[in-house]
């Protein structure tokens, strides 16, 4: 949506499924026979106690078999109440839909369906931690029921441009081979002029368990794109009681400007990147590589680094002469310098203060709120910028400090009690310099950091590590500048 500057709309629908519902929908069982569906040995279904496995008469007959499997488990007499025990998996229809520019038509296949290892030549913010969200949906929607996903979308080249078909894609994935496997892939005639992509998939989960994670990711992202309408459904058909629906309204138009794509900057490269950079550069010397392909190098200061790496190097060689020995020489070279210029910000596209300020008002309802901005700084070569807001009161906010932490706009959940913005807000603050009790007052403490690439300690992307001594000065003048504005 922010590519082609339209308001994003995003809505999700969870309908949870029986057993038989799900059966039917995949056309394992048509919905007459489901009635009918008694297991063939009743004797397997019959967990054994102490005294010995269960009598075949205590087998329930093929109705009352039907529903325990289909209700995870109930047990039916004349004499005794029904006792209900619900299943610790559950199947899931779930749709998703945006009015973003969508895909090509010729494109689908591989966008969802391959899982790529791709090289940036250029660098920016994206959104996102693994860029596999689609893919990875896929996947699970595979692994737990076997059930390809269908897609909608309608593409949009150029802004206010509505194509005039859209297209739907049934599509599966060959995990071992890494390839899509396409079972439908059609277009028809866009009569609604719409635009946007809509994903839907059959999964297997427990909503349960997971339901508090999905309902605070949904809050938190509200809070982070305030200029977004967001919709979550949850349906039950057997337990209507169950039902919910959650709504975040659009409280901003003001749309965070577009990253844009720049070059690396010498401080932040490695062996395999600048292998691939020399493969792909249309310059025929070194000194012109140098100067063309990576940011914050000058034709001056480009000869003095060829000059510094010594013999084998000359200005006049070819890019595809260096051979692994001359590229690390060379990356070892430029990650010492320190006569490059900063890395460019543009790069970056923060949520700005007026909109978080909005966010956290929108969702939290808070007493008062502060927010502050550092400018643009630079980790290891890579740009980034720390947004952050203190909150006093609000609704279904808990005594004490809550802190919510964001990466390129995106709400993480897990691991926060080991990320420097909780390290930070906890023990480095001195609240009471600014009369406010840590303890008994209700204080949300929010972190927003924007980078090309988000120092992230472990495989899982969920925190920032507070080893990181740079980001933790960072954070705390952020907070002080905040707390400021509070007092």
């Amino acid at each position: 949506c922010q590519s082609v500057g339209i308001l994003p709309s995003i809505s999700v629908k969870v309908n949870e499924l029986t057993q038989d519902e799900f059966n039917t929908v995949r056309g394992l069982t048509s919905p007459s026979k489901a009635a009918n569906n008694r297991p063939k040995d009743p004797a397997l279904f019959v967990k054994s106690g102490k005294k010995g496995r269960k009598s075949i008469d205590s087998i329930p007959d093929s109705t009352e078999f039907n529903a325990q499997s289909s209700n995870g488990g109930i047990e039916t007499t004349q004499n005794k109440k029904r006792k209900k025990k619900r299943e610790t998996e559950s199947y899931f229809r779930v749709i998703v839909r945006d009015n973003g520019c969508g895909m090509e038509h010729e494109a689908i296949p591989n966008l969802l369906g391959r899982v790529l290892s791709g090289s940036k030549y250029g660098v920016r913010q994206t959104r996102g931690k693994f860029g596999l969200g689609a893919k990875m949906a896929l996947i699970w929607s595979k692994k737990s029921t076997n059930a390809p996903i269908r897609i909608k979308t309608a593409h949009m080249k150029n802004p206010g441009e509505v194509g005039s078909h859209f297209s739907m894609c049934v599509l599966d994935i060959d995990i071992y081979k890494n390839c899509p496997k396409v079972l439908e892939h059609k277009s028809e005639f866009n009569d609604e002029k719409w635009i946007g992509t809509e994903v839907e998939l059959l999964i297997a989960g427990n909503w349960t368990t997971y339901k508090a994670r999905i309902v605070s990711y949904l809050q938190q992202l509200a809070i982070i794109t305030p200029y977004a309408e967001l919709e979550l459904t949850y349906q039950n058909f057997t337990e209507p009681q169950r039902d919910m629906r959650i709504q975040y309204d659009r409280r901003s138009e003001q749309m965070p400007p577009p990253a844009r794509e720049v070059k690396h900057h010498p401080s932040s490269v490695n062996n395999i990147l600048v292998q691939q950079l020399l493969e792909r550069t249309s310059h025929d010397t070194l000194e012109k590589f140098l100067c063309k392909d990576l940011a914050a190098v000058s034709p001056a200061l480009s000869k003095r680094l060829i000059a510094e790496l010594g013999s084998g190097f000359h200005d006049d060689m070819s890019p595809s002469e260096l051979n692994d020995k001359k590229v690390t020489k060379l990356v070892q070279l430029l990650r010492k310098v320190e006569l490059f210029k900063a890395p460019d910000g543009s790069c970056l596209s923060p949520l700005g203060e007026y909109n978080l300020n909005l966010g956290i008002r929108k969702v939290l309802e808070p007493d008062l709120v502060a927010t502050a901005r550092e400018k643009p700084s630079a980790y290891e070569g890579n740009p980034f910028i720390v947004e952050a807001a203190v909150s006093i009161g609000g609704k279904d906010v808990k005594e004490g400090i809550t802190v919510v932490r964001f990466a390129n706009r995106i709400p993480l959940l897990f691991e926060a009690g080991a990320d420097v913005a909780t390290r930070v807000a906890q023990s480095k603050i001195r609240w009471t310099n600014y009369k406010i009790d840590h303890k008994r007052d209700r204080i949300g403490v929010f972190v927003s950091i924007v980078s090309t690439k988000i120092p992230f300690k472990g495989t899982g992307k969920e925190y920032i590590g507070q080893c990181i001594l740079f980001f933790h000065f960072r954070l705390q003048i952020s907070l002080y500048f905040s707390l400021f504005h509070v007092r």
